[in-house]
């Protein structure tokens, strides 16, 4: 496995009729996010530590959750929040 990030149940369920420029805002920060959480976790499938539980970031033009998954090496994105 490698890392990445994915939406979670779905990415129409999570940024579904989103502004498209909220929506690459969300996709550039999930990209920082997995860059970080892979030089975190070297060995995620590995982790046997609690995860660290959900968290939000703040974009241009709203927010979003985010949850890291270690033994998965996902970063799922489970809700969006333009404005």
């Amino acid at each position: 496995m490698s890392w990445t990030w994915e939406c979670d149940p779905s990415e129409e369920e999570v940024v579904g009729g989103a502004p498209p420029a909220f929506v690459v805002e969300v996709e550039k920060r999930a990209g920082e996010l997995v860059r970080a959480a892979e030089a975190l976790y070297l060995n995620g499938t590995t982790y046997q530590e609690m995860s660290p539980g959900s968290s939000d970031q703040f974009v241009p033009g709203g927010m979003f959750r985010y949850l890291v998954v270690p033994r998965h090496e996902r970063v799922y994105i489970v809700q969006t929040t333009p404005w």
